[in-house]
């Protein structure tokens, strides 16, 4: 009877180890679809806001990534002026979400480039990475810039996975002489690690070693290498301004305190009590716009004269 007993505990726990196994698996292929998912269309792409709307001149532009994809723009003309400022979107996202702050900018006197990446907008169809081939098209959209202005005196502007992208693609960049960086996280594995504690209780790192290993053989890349917090220091002595809301539920606000530590001078980082993930705009557009476009100014006007 204990021989039975003992004899079953083994493909009993084998089964449960299986079983658990599998569940990891099938839980980690759940997270790299929603750090890679799939190209999905819609009429309502094209149903946005454009700059038109908010009475302002602008041409819908057109430039080609590194391998080869539409990417699609609107350029607000300035010119009298070589300072542009290029507005870098969200995971999913589009350019029509940066026209709050992309319209201020173009009043107070910028070209302003707004665009979508690949896989979002009006830009040709591609699987949604994390912060991988998008820091190659934003590499390409500053291209862009300095073939329509000479000498361009250029800012940027991004918005959590587009202020990664934007601090990556300014830290290889030398054109970019001041960067604003809104929800910025640290790195691509910290990012998921905190989205996996906040839905399931239990520990991520096994998680997310399997579900990058899942989005290297999908796509081609591991967002575990993506990490903004190793180069920011390079940016230095380009100015970083880094904004974030305490009560970011997305990306915590820890993320751009250690993004600031690893900063080098000039850098400023401004948090914003009570806002949300990608809320400081709207907690006080007004002053948000001010305080950015002081910003660039101080930076990219002395540049320009």
């Amino acid at each position: 009877m204990t021989i039975r007993v003992g004899r079953s505990i083994v493909p009993m726990a084998l089964t449960g180890a299986i079983g658990l196994l599998g569940g990891m698996v099938g839980l980690a292929y759940a997270v790299s679809w929603r750090v890679s998912p799939p190209p999905r269309r819609s009429y309502l792409d094209s149903y946005t806001f454009t700059p038109w709307e908010l009475g302002l001149p602008y041409e819908t532009v057109e430039f080609r990534s590194s391998d080869g994809l539409r990417l699609v723009g609107w350029w607000l003309p300035r010119p009298e002026t070589n300072a542009v400022i290029v507005c870098s979107h969200g995971h999913s996202g589009s350019k029509d979400e940066l026209l709050g702050i992309g319209s201020y900018c173009w009043r107070a006197g910028y070209n302003v480039l707004l665009f979508d990446y690949r896989g979002r907008g009006e830009s040709d169809p591609w699987p949604k990475t994390l912060v991988s081939r998008e820091v190659d098209d934003l590499l390409v959209a500053l291209s862009y810039a300095r073939q329509r202005v000479p000498d361009a005196s250029i800012g940027v502007i991004g918005y959590s996975m587009g202020a990664s992208v934007a601090i990556l693609a300014a830290a290889r960049d030398q054109s970019v002489k001041a960067l604003v960086a809104d929800s910025a996280f640290t790195a691509g594995d910290d990012i998921v690690s905190d989205s996996i504690a906040k839905v399931l209780p239990i520990p991520a790192a096994l998680l997310v070693r399997l579900a990058d290993a899942i989005v290297d053989r999908r796509h081609g890349y591991r967002f575990s290498q993506v990490r903004p917090i190793d180069v920011i220091g390079q940016i230095a002595p380009r100015p970083v301004f880094l904004i974030h809301g305490t009560d970011d539920s997305v990306v915590p606000v820890n993320h751009s305190r250690r993004l600031y530590a690893a900063a080098r001078e000039p850098r400023i980082i401004w948090e914003v009590s009570g806002a949300e993930h990608c809320g400081s705009y709207f907690a006080d557009r007004v002053g948000y716009c001010r305080r950015v476009v002081e910003f660039l100014d101080q930076y990219l006007r002395s540049v320009e004269a």
